[in-house]
């Protein structure tokens, strides 16, 4: 199949769930991340601290059950991916390539619909799209957006099973982006409150 001037395979039926942390640390955080795991609530929970040093997330790390490292993303500390067996590394600007012999999942960060179709032609095994809403979490971050922007990237082939809709995001806004075309929904403010 030949979307987008990049050969693309087809993608299985994927409608997933993906919480992101908060950017700091807090007490109980291993047991909520367990819960929103083993309750069905998410699918996947993406660690990211931004400022985080590699001693802190890999104390966070051993607070979980290992269980549950196949449902972990980083986003930063990706050595600590490889040494735990996590599910994947998130790329973001702050670490744009995969630990060296990375064979686990890569997912990545997109803001414009110009870089998701660059991304596509890559073999991540999704990508986020941001800002889809009005932020939850973040102030001032607004919708990028509209409406008719994103039926006419899901009518191109932009937005599909791959892309998850982030910014904005609430549980209840979860039927909403699949109905978009979105693959699922990444969630940060709604899933701390």
């Amino acid at each position: 199949m030949e979307r987008l001037g990049c050969l693309v395979r087809p993608v299985q039926e994927v409608r997933m769930i993906i919480v992101i942390t908060r950017p700091e640390f807090f007490v109980g955080e291993a047991a909520r991340i367990a819960e929103l795991l083993t309750s069905g609530t998410a699918d996947l929970v993406h660690l990211r601290k931004p400022s985080s040093t590699s001693d802190e997330m890999e104390l966070l790390l051993r607070q979980l059950p290992p269980v549950l490292y196949d449902r972990l993303v980083l986003h930063d500390h990706f050595d600590l991916a490889v040494r735990y067996g996590l599910r994947g590394v998130h790329l973001n600007r702050r670490n744009p390539q995969p630990p060296t012999g990375w064979e686990g999942a890569v997912s990545i960060s997109c803001h414009s619909l110009a870089e998701l179709a660059e991304c596509r032609c890559q073999p991540y095994a999704y990508m986020s799209l941001s800002p889809v809403f009005d932020s939850i979490s973040k102030q001032g971050y607004r919708a990028a957006f509209t409406k008719d922007q994103l039926d006419e990237a899901r009518r191109q082939g932009l937005i599909d099973q791959r892309v998850m809709a982030l910014g904005g995001m609430t549980f209840n806004r979860v039927k909403e982006v699949l109905q978009m075309g979105f693959g699922g929904a990444m969630i940060l403010g709604d899933a701390w409150k």
